[in-house]
């Protein structure tokens, strides 16, 4: 694909617009439609566009494997953090009353980090899949 050039100017265009929107629907998910999983899926989408018009190995050095492995372990390390919070002050796991005085700014804060934590690490489960199959039939 790297001689048609409608595809690649659009692709480029598209990507910033599709990884922006991913994070709005994570950090949205908590008050509408979407969240963690459905934004994860939405940045994933990015990066695969990204792979699909200019090729795995370019996107591999513009997004290096070892970064998709952190942004894994990042994710589910945000997610059991928050919990663990609330296991520290006395609550219970995921009780998001431990993050603030204020009830709902405490459990908007949680829900956002939860939220995130899932969408980061379900982006990089995703890459990871499509890196997979993408090389399967190379290696």
């Amino acid at each position: 694909m790297k001689s048609q050039v409608v595809p690649r100017v659009i692709a480029r265009m598209l990507i910033p617009f599709v990884i922006v929107f991913g994070f709005y629907v994570i950090t949205h998910g908590e008050i509408g439609p979407g969240g963690g999983f459905q934004g994860g899926v939405i940045l994933a989408v990015g990066v695969i566009l990204h792979a699909l018009v200019h090729g795995i190995e370019e996107t591999r050095r513009a997004l290096p494997r070892v970064w998709v492995d952190r942004m894994m372990a990042f994710g589910v390390l945000l997610y059991v953090s928050v919990g663990v919070v609330g296991l520290l002050s006395g609550n219970a796991f995921l009780d998001y009353s431990a993050l603030g005085s204020e009830p709902h700014a405490a459990e908007a804060l949680g829900m956002t980090l939860v939220e995130t934590g899932v969408g980061i690490t379900v982006a990089a489960v995703m890459v990871t899949l499509f890196d997979k199959f993408a090389t399967a039939g190379g290696k």
